[in-house]
């Protein structure tokens, strides 16, 4: 398991929030109210918030407040381009990384976002989406190269892209093929099922705003 800091910890669950959209667009993030719902002082919390706005998460003062920042669905056919680059290159890490201890407990993870589908809780399962791919690149051990996927989230429509019917149930079939591919340490196959992963969510968000228009 990889060590995080307090200040980690608290963007790594503020992350996810704002990925699974637990945390809503243009919402205002109280630092005490987080620092209360997790525990710990207010430090960390105004930490995690500045590395956040560094990132581009949020967006203000993080010491008067910090709101959620929206995105840019003009901007983001650029970023899954750069996501589809870098991401492939970080699932070929974990395949060369893996140890039977990662796929174990990306078994657990992959389980998780499943059960949660099935239960109907679709923001359990957007959460656990989250910590599915992010356990998943950090086995690679290029932690340069996450924290730069780390920012092309931060700018990608995940939110809206999990709320599309059935896609939830898709996107587990897709976890299966990357883990598959994991499994039997298939690097070319891996590299391959996460692309259409991510380029399968894309474009379902795209065929559906085209719908609206």
């Amino acid at each position: 398991m990889e060590f995080k800091t307090k200040e980690e910890q608290v963007a790594d669950f503020l992350r996810e929030g704002i990925i699974a959209g637990r945390i809503a667009r243009g919402a205002r993030l109280k630092q005490q109210e987080i620092a209360d719902q997790l525990g710990t002082s207010i430090t960390p919390v105004r930490e995690a918030l500045k590395l956040l706005e560094a990132e581009g998460y949020v967006t203000g003062d993080s010491y008067k407040g910090a709101v959620v920042a929206p995105f840019d669905i003009e901007a983001s056919s650029e970023v899954l381009n750069l996501r589809i680059l870098l991401e492939t290159q970080l699932v070929k890490g974990a395949v060369e990384h893996a140890s039977a201890a990662d796929i174990a407990e990306l078994k657990v993870l992959a389980g998780e976002f499943a059960n949660a589908f099935t239960a109907g809780d679709n923001e359990a399962a957007r959460a656990a989406n989250y910590r599915f791919h992010h356990r998943m690149f950090a086995i690679a051990q290029q932690p340069q190269t996450l924290h730069f996927v780390q920012i092309l989230w931060a700018r990608y429509p995940f939110d809206l892209i999990n709320r599309l019917k059935g896609r939830v149930s898709r996107a587990a079939e897709e976890h299966d093929d990357m883990l598959g591919a994991m499994i039997a340490s298939d690097a070319a196959a891996a590299m391959l099922a996460t692309r259409q992963h991510i380029e399968a969510g894309w474009l379902e968000l795209r065929d559906s705003v085209a719908k609206v228009k």
